[in-house]
């Protein structure tokens, strides 16, 4: 069964720091890219970060420098540690694999960033 459970948002005053957590089923996650991906209000999702199989990564250029992206293969878990949180990083966040497989979006997981 394919499954991909998000976990760690909520509400953070700008500056803060909040980590995303996503378990994924094995069949998902095993050698697999993955990304978090983000919706703002009124725009289409975007990538934030992917991480390959061997860790290599990479991020969008608005978030370089304050998100770090790490895996742990033998969990099948993906993290998204966030920093320096600004007003422009809310959205609901969720994990995929990349490219994202349109049937394996979860429930995603909100982030406000507000004072």
């Amino acid at each position: 069964q394919v499954q991909l459970v998000e976990s760690g948002g909520g509400l953070v005053q700008p500056g803060g720091s909040l980590r995303l957590s996503c378990v994924a089923s094995r069949s998902v996650f095993s050698r697999n890219i993955m990304g978090w991906y983000r919706q703002i209000p009124g725009s289409q999702r975007e990538l934030v970060a992917m991480i390959r199989d061997n860790g290599n990564t990479h991020y969008v250029d608005s978030v370089k420098g304050r998100f770090t992206i790490s895996r742990d293969n033998a969990k099948n878990t993906v993290t998204l540690q966030m920093n320096s949180l600004k007003p422009e990083d809310t959205g609901v966040y969720d994990c995929n694999q990349y490219p994202p497989h349109r049937g394996y979006w979860g429930q995603g997981t909100q982030v406000t960033v507000s004072s």
